[in-house]
């Protein structure tokens, strides 16, 4: 497996050790996996590349929205950018559009779902700590309950 990267840490991401960086390899067992995903292990870019399932709410030329198979809330979507990035940290000046448009589209498929008057939230999580569990830059939208502060 070296030099490869395991679905499992998206699959069971509480298998792995919260102290492994997202770089270095957990020991679980006699196998080693690598939590840091890759393009080609990555589960957002398998639904992207439709080789992997999801309920589609919208789409457009620069990003995704499906609905999150864990729900936290009575509505939520993950805004998924169509061009793979680990987490915000990789961001650069030149994805500040590409960040603006995920923000927007957050907006549109919260009033499509009618958000807009209850209120509702968006977050991004960035690092194992954070809970990131799938290491592709993803916006949710959550919604339909009262939200508390702080979170998590």
């Amino acid at each position: 497996m070296s030099g490869q990267v395991s679905r499992l840490p998206v699959l069971f991401p509480r298998l792995f050790s919260p102290k492994a960086g997202r770089d270095q390899p957990y020991r679980y067992g006699t196998l080693c996996y690598h939590a840091r995903m890759s393009e080609t292990d990555c589960l957002f870019c398998k639904i992207l590349a439709g080789t992997a399932a999801a309920d589609v709410v919208y789409q457009d030329a620069r990003c995704v929205a499906i609905r999150d198979t864990n729900p936290q809330a009575p509505t939520h979507v993950l805004i998924i950018p169509r061009e793979h990035m680990d987490s915000l940290d990789d961001a650069s000046q030149k994805d500040e559009s590409m960040l603006g448009h995920l923000l927007r589209i957050s907006a549109r498929v919260a009033n499509d779902h009618g958000l807009s008057e209850g209120g509702y939230r968006t977050v991004i999580n960035t690092g194992r700590g954070a809970g990131q569990s799938v290491f592709h830059l993803h916006v949710h939208v959550m919604g339909g309950r009262e939200m508390t502060w702080p979170p998590g």
